[in-house]
Parts: structure tokens; sequence; C-alpha cells
């Protein structure tokens, strides 16, 4: 099972050092371009809303936020149900874990240790543009800790088993007495457990778990940018002794594309033309990231420096439906060789200038006539 996850200070697009005035102007900012009455009828407005709510609403609480910045999303997810930052997660085995993990033991339960979950992992990954438009499946392989085959991440050699700890008598806990107070400790036979292995296995060496290489799967579905991650469950690192795995997690990082400039949806590219196309106008044609070729017509009399855009031919919308924008940069290129012909022509076209074809450059020079009248007079 896997699912994909967008960092929340990349959805408020903040650092995460923001102090919480920041994190309070960057939604209110976010919440305007895509509040639902701004954008009637917009299922992909509407859905970047409850996201960046969603991230705001964890962020904006110095608890959550304490919780989410130590361990990401999962420790939102399962146990509460919920998925959302509206309890704590699994991670977590009950209530006194949580003060346990933050506090250290003397705020936890006083029962018997339970068996932590394995450790999450993380697992950085390029993917190129392209990849990122279409998706695509490939595999991975990474050591990572296993359950260990013979004993069945038990610890305990086949054909052995566990007897209770005679130094806590099972509780898990040892009791010491400091001045007025009694101080209760893991105990440091068992670590907590209540039980020891009476022979460990030789494959493991009592751990319940050895490292050895696991090919998975990845999903990479379209739309993904720099930032996604991408939640592969149970695979990260077995759990000690039997206990759950943690996941591993998938940071995605796309490459520079040699033609295309990325911003969320919308492409960006910069065309070369010619400037008697610019002048006269035209239509070009050039690949898109789909494989298509586009046909952009040129305006007559375009200068460098503006944008032209086409609707629909950008990135896919991660996890929702229809495509942002392609958006083309003009850049008029002055030719460096002409033939005597060209020459020629051009020195007509110069002869017969009135200063009425180019507008800014007449207005320009206008200006600089007027202030040095200014200045003579």
């Amino acid at each position: 099972m896997s699912a994909t996850e967008i960092d929340y200070y990349e959805l408020l697009e903040v650092e995460r050092d923001a102090d919480e005035k920041s994190i309070k102007s960057a939604y209110r900012r976010l919440a305007m371009r895509y509040h639902p009455d701004k954008n009637p009828g917009c299922s992909d407005s509407e859905a970047r809303f409850k996201q960046i709510s969603q991230a705001y609403d964890c962020l904006k609480d110095p608890q959550k936020r304490a919780a989410y910045d130590r361990y990401g999303h999962a420790a939102f997810q399962q146990g509460m149900g919920s998925g959302s930052p509206g309890g704590m997660g699994a991670e977590f085995g009950d209530i006194g874990d949580i003060f346990e993990s933050i506090f250290g033991s003397a705020f936890g339960s006083g029962g018997r240790q339970q068996a932590r979950r394995g450790a999450d992992l993380r697992y950085d990954m390029e993917v190129s543009l392209d990849d990122a438009f279409r998706g695509k499946q490939t595999e991975i392989t990474i050591e990572v800790s296993q359950v260990c085959e013979p004993c069945h991440g038990s610890g305990a050699e086949p054909g052995t088993g566990k007897r209770g700890c005679s130094m806590c008598g099972g509780h898990g806990k040892v009791r010491a007495q400091q001045g007025f107070f009694v101080v209760e400790r893991t105990c440091p036979t068992c670590q907590g457990r209540g039980e020891v292995i009476e022979r460990p296995c030789r494959a493991c060496g009592g751990e319940g778990r050895v490292d050895k290489p696991q090919t998975l799967q990845v999903d990479i579905p379209p739309g993904v940018d720099s930032g996604t991650r991408i939640r592969l469950s149970g695979k990260g690192e077995a759990g000690p002794f039997g206990a759950p795995p943690g996941d591993l997690y998938i940071f995605l990082h796309v490459k520079r594309h040699k033609m295309f400039e990325r911003d969320g949806t919308t492409l960006l590219t910069r065309v070369p033309i010619t400037f008697t196309i610019a002048a006269l106008g035209g239509a070009i044609e050039l690949p898109g990231i789909d494989g298509e070729t586009l046909q952009l017509d040129i305006p007559a009399g375009i200068q460098s420096g503006k944008q032209l855009r086409k609707r629909g031919a950008g990135m896919p919308v991660l996890q929702g439906r229809g495509r942002g924008d392609l958006v083309i940069e003009i850049a008029v290129e002055t030719p460096t060789k002409l033939t005597a012909r060209q020459k020629e022509l051009l020195r007509e076209l110069q002869a017969s200038e009135t200063g009425e074809e180019c507008p800014q450059s007449k207005g320009f020079f206008d200006r600089i006539k007027d202030a040095w009248n200014d200045l003579t007079e």
C-alpha cells in the first residue's frame, strides 16, 4: 500500500523554521487564491484549499507542529483512524507511549513495556520531468532489517522459548528508593519486556531481525514534484522481537529539464524567433511535454519578453484532474550573418522609416529630446 503525501511546509510555501506570523500570513494568501468562492466549479482549487487548510491546522498548533516535525505525516496516521491532524497516530501505542516518548519512562503507564514498531526509513529518488508528467513504475533495492526467518522474529533459538524475568517479576519495571521518593525504571535485564530469552537465536543474535536486501516496487503517480513523499506502509525496519515494522518514505527530486522549467503545474520555456516573424507575425511549432507538437501563433509586432500561454499544456494535477498551462517567453533574435542583398533590403527599410513603426523607441527619444530642451532653456 502506498500513499502520496505533500509536505505541509511545501504546501504553505514557507521554510521549516518559519514563525507563527509567517505561517498565518502564508495561509491567508493561499486561502484567498484557492478559496472555492473565488474559483466556482473548480475541483482542483477546492482540493488544494482543503490541503492548505489541513496543513495550517497542523502547523498553527505548537504541539501538533512539534509532532509533525518529529514524525512527519506518520504522527497523524493510523491509530486515531482519520489520518488527519485531529489526533496522534498509531506510532504511539497508547497515550502513555506519547508521554513516555516525550518525557521519558517516568511518565509511562507503569506496566510492561510494549515492543516498539520498527523505525521509519527514508529513501531519496531522482526522477525526470518526463517521468513526473507520465508517472511510472520502478523498482528499488534497499538494505533493511527484516524479520529473522529461523526464529520468526521471536529472537529465541528454534525449539526454545522465553521465561519470565526474575529481576522484575515479569512486570518490565523495577523500583528503587531515593530518599522520600520511589523511582520506577525500565528493567535493565529484560529491557521492559517482562521476559527473557533462554537461548538467543544464532541467526539474529536474539534481536528477531536481520539486515538483508529488499526489492520493492514503487508506483510514481503523474504530477509529482520535488518534495513529494510516497509512503510504503510496513516496508521500513522490522520491529524488534516481532513488533510491527515501520514505514518507508520515498522523497522525490525532479531533475532539471533541458527545455522546460516548472512552477507547480505550470511549465515555462523560452523560444527565440526571427525579427521578421516578430514584425510580420506567423506561426511556429514546438514540442510539448507530452510529445505532441504544439502550434503557436505569433502576433505581428511582438516584443522580446512577451509571454504567450497554451492552456492545458503543462503538468498534470497530482491526484486530481486536468493540467496546468505552458507559458512561452518570446526572445526576438537579431541576425548576425546577413547577405549583401539582405543588408540592402534592411537599408531600404531603414530609409523608409518614419519613427511611427516603433512607438517605444520614438517615445524614448522624444523624452530625451524634451529633457535636453529643459536643460538648455
